[in-house]
């Protein structure tokens, strides 16, 4: 049976969010509180784009995370980081923000993100963030 306050789960919606601000990240209970375990989502095709020059960002997200009371539902997650394909953000502000917006929606006992970016000029850039702050 579908939690009734999962919108996207069971639905055929496919209008992306314009914006991470307009996304909604929903969770769901998590089936084993008080037992620490990880979950990992990995993510190929994050794209962002640059501030500076307008172009494409792509990455490959890794998302791992201990849950405390609720965890993050996969397809509001989907919808959540493909809002990010209009936003002009540096690379760090990226993997900062999805930290910062999965901490706020679950509050999970420890979240990892890892964002390891396409080579710009040569360089490929690879940020991690952690929480709590480690």
């Amino acid at each position: 049976m579908t939690d009734p306050d999962l919108t996207l789960l069971g639905h055929s919606e496919n209008r992306l969010p314009a914006s991470p601000e307009e996304a909604k990240l929903e969770t769901f209970p998590n089936c084993r509180p008080g037992r620490k375990f990880w979950i990992t989502l990995d993510c190929p095709e994050f794209s962002s784009l640059c501030p500076v020059t307008g172009q494409p960002d792509t990455a490959h997200i890794v998302i791992r995370y201990v849950p405390d009371e609720s965890c993050v539902e996969t397809k509001s997650l989907k919808f959540y980081l493909a809002s990010f394909r209009n936003l002009p953000a540096f690379n760090e502000e990226v993997v900062n923000r999805i930290l910062d917006d999965l901490v706020a929606a679950m509050n999970p006992q420890e979240l990892h993100i890892e964002g390891k970016f396409g080579s710009r000029g040569g360089i490929q850039l690879t940020c991690s963030a952690s929480h709590p702050n480690q």
